[in-house]
């Protein structure tokens, strides 16, 4: 699995996790991704986010997760 990490977090005391599973129509696992690492531009400056992590399994064609940890919701 490659792991894509935006921002790293401190502890994971008093944070908010948030995990998620996305399925990419056949053959656009890729653009998925690159969509979502678009996103994380965005997302990772909103106030209070502390990880926004894009992955994805290479043997999976369609499957693409996403992790975010937060210091508020």
């Amino acid at each position: 699995m490659d792991i894509f990490v935006k921002t790293i977090t401190e502890t994971m005391e008093n944070k908010y996790l948030l995990y998620g599973k996305l399925t990419a129509k056949p053959g656009q696992q890729k653009e998925l991704v690159d969509i979502l690492m678009q996103a994380s531009q965005l997302v990772s400056t909103a106030k209070g986010c502390q990880l926004y992590a894009v992955s994805y399994d290479k043997e999976d064609e369609a499957s693409v997760y996403v992790t975010e940890t937060w210091n508020s919701i």
